[in-house]
């Protein structure tokens, strides 16, 4: 006599256990999740963003650089530039123009095979891009002229003068007296802004060489919004300064 239950549950038993994989050991499966993870690095840096350091003091109190203090450390996001423009107010990193790279110095080694390992690390957004990366606001964009100064001092874009609180240093100026031009002043312009360019300045512009110090070349100190890496949105070193970085429109008074 044929014990159908006791078939049909032996042969249930021996296909759930066909069907069970063994698990892989931890060693083989490390280096699949270290793939996955750089291929994850890299796509975040290619198409959302990464952290750049503060490399001067041309952008204090906003954005510390300073010799003597910690630089900051900022996160640049580069989802924005997708659908939009930069705007006036904003804070972007972008790569120099040809004007603004006389005093770059690479920061790549000599040695190939180590230069080779930094471009590979670079790639992944575990070592800066060997490119002279700058921090600027934006003051004006394409098709409006600038220039300084009103009767108080101020910058001015298509006549209007500028409501700047992030400015903590300028060059000194006195009303109703002759002011220096700009680097020992503050006067410059009147420039018109290319279209697909863009006019930045520092906030701490006592020190801050910037589109003012390149009214001279090709771009009359204008930068392509094509060398815009992204905006800087946030600082995240050190412990004590992280913070959301503000975009303050300063055409809006």
């Amino acid at each position: 006599m044929r014990l159908s239950g006791s078939d049909d549950e032996g042969t249930g038993r021996r296909r759930r256990q066909g069907k069970t994989k063994k698990q892989r050991p931890f060693w083989q499966e490390l280096p699949i999740l270290i793939v996955i993870a750089a291929v994850i690095a890299a796509l975040m840096v290619s198409f959302v963003g990464r952290p750049y350091v503060i490399p001067s003091q041309s952008m204090e109190p906003t954005l510390h650089g300073c010799t003597g203090c910690t630089g900051d450390r900022i996160y640049v996001q580069k989802l924005s530039s997708y659908w939009s423009d930069p705007e006036p107010g904003d804070v972007v990193v972008f790569v120099g123009p040809p004007s603004w790279n006389t005093r770059y110095q690479s920061i790549r080694s000599d040695n190939a095979a180590v230069r080779g390992v930094q471009n590979f690390f670079s790639f992944f957004g575990l070592v800066p891009p060997d490119e002279n990366d700058l921090v600027k606001r934006v003051i004006a964009v394409g098709g409006q002229t600038v220039q300084c100064c009103d009767a108080e001092g101020r910058v001015m874009v298509d006549g209007k003068p500028l409501d700047e609180p992030y400015v903590a240093n300028d060059y000194k100026w006195i009303t109703g007296q002759q002011n220096a031009g700009y680097p020992a002043g503050r006067v410059f312009g009147p420039v018109k802004v290319p279209e697909g360019n863009l006019w930045v300045m520092g906030d701490n512009r006592d020190q801050s060489a910037d589109s003012r110090a390149h009214v001279g070349d090709e771009l009359q100190g204008t930068v392509p919004i094509d060398n815009v890496r992204g905006k800087a949105v946030f600082k995240i070193w050190p412990p004590s300064r992280i913070g959301p970085i503000k975009s303050e429109d300063p055409q809006t008074n």
